[in-house]
């Protein structure tokens, strides 16, 4: 089958595959699966945001203590990382399409939980239950935007991304606002949950069937731990662990290091998700034109020099910079790995649902590890010398970038 650059569809896919795939292959078929995963991916995005928002008040209604509340907080955490390797499998046995659709709904149903908790019990158990339906919907959304790639010769990973966390920023500013408005928690969310509902099913139809993506029955459900697979998840490790530190710490670090007051404290972790975002729009853009293994050196050694940059200049505007030039450093790594990991998939013949399950497990174990290493250096040398440790992820991130490489996409 033809092909250009390096993101073409792969030559050693069988033949009743390939088959299934050409029935589908239109131009006009590929666009309107690619607008249904966009869409679904908006959907995660701006349905967790929106619950977000609605922290403070459910807080409030049970009484929790800061204490407590952190606590529950891992709920979602503990529900992502018990499910998403078992997503894989499903996806991998079923295709991403069903499970997809499943996932979104349920997700959706899964924001009204926890404003219905009555105890402190009851959510975190409602919060294991949307972190496992939220990491359910986000393999099988990525495992199909993978499966979309290989429709395509330029790269399109990162524009799914972009709309995620698109919808993350829409979720915050639209459930302000609802918040604002005095819309309880429950009622918000049902509203929320509705929306959702309706976007999901509307662009399901459109998603690529099961057939194209649904492992044969010899492919293991699970990933191989092999050398370039355990690369790749080093890499989305270290993102995910700059990803969660600037989420929880550059706030307290341009507060306390750098004194800043309150409100331009918060200027930090908005400079790196607008970079963040701005990244991911025109990421795909850039992965064609330098490549993905010298975009993510740049990435990394971006990620170290500005994370450097906020802890050794003493000011706080060059710190908001610095943190900023991180999110932009980050910015296309992340969907960079899942595309390498869906080649190599198929270059050795493993499911990619699996594959990208693993990555995905890796990703979320360091976004969760993140926050407490800081915190734990930051006893021992200050929070000046711990967020250096991103800075280190940062180079880590620069020294394995080969493995980003999308030449071996095709047989030869």
């Amino acid at each position: 089958m033809a092909h250009s650059g390096t993101y073409a569809v792969p030559l050693g896919v069988p033949r009743a595959r390939m088959h299934a795939v050409g029935l589908l292959a239109g131009r006009r078929r590929v666009r309107l699966a690619r607008a249904a995963v966009s869409a679904m991916f908006f959907v995660n995005g701006f349905g967790f945001a929106n619950w977000v928002v609605r922290i403070p008040a459910v807080q409030r209604s049970l009484g929790l203590s800061p204490g407590l509340l952190g606590l529950a907080l891992l709920g979602p955490a503990v529900g992502g990382l018990l499910a998403m390797p078992l997503a894989g499998g499903v996806v991998a046995r079923r295709g991403s399409r069903p499970v997809t659709q499943v996932a979104a709904l349920a997700f959706a149903a899964a924001l009204l939980l926890p404003p219905l908790a009555p105890s402190f019990g009851l959510l975190v158990a409602a919060l294991v239950v949307l972190g496992a339906t939220s990491g359910t919907l986000g393999v099988a959304m990525v495992a199909q935007s993978v499966t979309l790639q290989r429709f395509h010769d330029r790269p399109i990973t990162t524009s799914f991304h972009a709309f995620y966390s698109g919808g993350g920023l829409a979720g915050a500013l639209v459930g302000g606002v609802i918040a604002g408005a005095g819309l309880s928690p429950l009622a918000h969310l049902a509203l929320v949950a509705g929306a959702l509902v309706l976007l999901a099913a509307t662009a399901a139809p459109a998603l690529l069937p099961a057939t194209v993506d649904a492992a044969p029955a010899h492919h293991a459900s699970f990933a191989r731990p092999t050398p370039a697979l355990l690369a790749l998840g080093t890499i989305a490790f270290c993102i995910l662990v700059g990803e969660g530190a600037m989420a929880d710490w550059t706030a307290v670090f341009l507060r306390d290091v750098s004194g800043a007051a309150p409100g331009p404290a918060a200027a930090g972790f908005a400079a790196f998700s607008l970079a963040m975002t701005a990244g991911r729009i025109v990421g795909d853009r850039l992965t064609a034109r330098v490549g993905a293994m010298r975009l993510g050196r740049a990435g990394g050694a971006l990620v170290a020099a500005g994370c450097l940059a906020a802890v050794l200049v003493p000011n706080a505007w060059v710190a908001t910079i610095g943190f900023g030039a991180v999110g932009a450093g980050l910015s296309t790594l992340y969907p960079s790995v899942l595309a390498a990991g869906g080649r190599l998939a198929l270059r050795t013949n493993q499911a990619p649902a699996a594959t990208l399950a693993a990555l995905s497990t890796l990703a979320f174990t360091g976004f969760l590890a993140g926050p407490p290493l800081i915190g734990l250096l930051a006893e021992g040398v200050g929070l000046r010398g711990a967020l250096v440790a991103v800075a280190v992820a940062g180079v880590v991130v620069a020294t394995l970038a080969g493995s980003l490489d999308g030449r071996d996409a095709t047989a030869p």
